[in-house]
């Protein structure tokens, strides 16, 4: 299994007034933009913002569908330093777009967060 990288749709409502975007989300976005050849590593799904979010739950946990997330693949490396590396069962995930910039650089050489 390759890295899943789980971000939510933009445009989503929540509450009266104009959609809105999540910002981590859009960040890590931009990244996959700057890396486009990041995609051939990496699956990425677009999930809806309301909660639950099954496919995120069914990997990572009720506790864990925060959005970004990088659910971590068979071969991910189990230690990357100045990464935070979370677990659920038996997967492994890192939470949060500048952990997951970080996990990144490291893991697939693309420049780190700043």
């Amino acid at each position: 299994m390759k890295d899943i990288l789980f971000l939510l749709k933009h445009d989503f409502p929540d509450g009266p007034g104009q959609p809105y975007y999540c910002p981590e989300c859009a960040l890590i976005n931009g990244v996959l933009h700057y890396y486009p050849w990041l995609r051939h590593h990496v699956e990425v799904r677009y999930v809806d913002f309301p909660r639950p979010r099954p496919e995120v739950v069914a990997l990572v946990g009720e506790a864990n569908q925060g959005c970004p997330v990088l659910v971590l693949g068979d071969g991910a490396p189990a230690v990357v330093e100045g990464v935070r590396i979370q677990t659920h069962g038996a997967r492994r995930f890192v939470s949060g777009a500048e952990e997951i910039g970080n996990y990144f650089a490291a893991v697939y050489q693309t420049g780190r967060p700043h």
